[in-house]
C-alpha cells in the first residue's frame, strides 16, 4: 500500500545496469497532468553517478465517490494500489447492526 508520488524505494535496487554501483537516485523528467479529475505524476529515476534511466515512475491520484485512490507503477519501486475514505469514519470498517 505504500504508493510513492516522490522519491525511490532503493530496497529493490542492487545496482546500475551500466556502472553497477548502488547509489541513490536522481529523479528527472518529471510532470503532472491532469485528466478527467485524476491526477498523474510521471518521472524518471537516474543512476547519480552514469545518469542512465534505471526506470520510469509514474504515480496516479483520484477520488472515486466518497475515496481517495492511489496508484503507482514503477519496475524500480514496484507496483502498489491504495484506496482511504474520505469520510471520518471508513464506511469499509463498518459492521452491520442487526
Amino acid at each position: 500500500t505504500i504508493c510513492l508520488e516522490n522519491g525511490s524505494f532503493l530496497l529493490n535496487f542492487t545496482g546500475c545496469a551500466v556502472c553497477n554501483k548502488r547509489d541513490f537516485m536522481l529523479i528527472t523528467n518529471k510532470s503532472l497532468k491532469e485528466e478527467d479529475g485524476e491526477e498523474i505524476v510521471t518521472y524518471d529515476h537516474l543512476c547519480k553517478n552514469c545518469h542512465h534511466v534505471v526506470a520510469r515512475h509514474e504515480y496516479t491520484f483520484s477520488i472515486m465517490d466518497e475515496f481517495q485512490e492511489y496508484t503507482m507503477l514503477c519496475l524500480l519501486c514496484g507496483k502498489a494500489e491504495d484506496t482511504i475514505s474520505i469520510l471520518p469514519d471508513d464506511p469499509r470498517q463498518m459492521t452491520l447492526l442487526f
